[in-house]
């Protein structure tokens, strides 16, 4: 079984900080479809629904060699609304 990599101190990072605001710049936004995602051993969510910020910032610090700024590219791209 493979260990998960994560970044060490991104969460606390500026740029962290910066793809949150963004993150939440988009929330607030129609133009975007942030719907929050359910899953199974979310505990410590309600209902088992993660927030969009928290899904995509724990997915940034799981993978340390992704380029953030493409990332966060492809996902206003993504998510959308048309």
């Amino acid at each position: 079984m493979q260990t998960l990599k994560i970044r060490k101190n991104f969460l606390d990072s500026e740029e962290a900080k910066d793809i949150a605001q963004v993150l939440n710049h988009m929330m607030s936004s129609s133009l975007y479809n942030t719907e929050p995602s359910y899953i199974a051993n979310g505990f410590q969510y309600p209902d088992n629904l993660m927030p969009f910020v928290d899904k995509h910032l724990t997915y940034l610090n799981s993978h340390p060699k992704l380029d953030a700024k493409m990332y966060m590219a492809n996902l206003r791209l993504i998510t959308r609304v048309r």
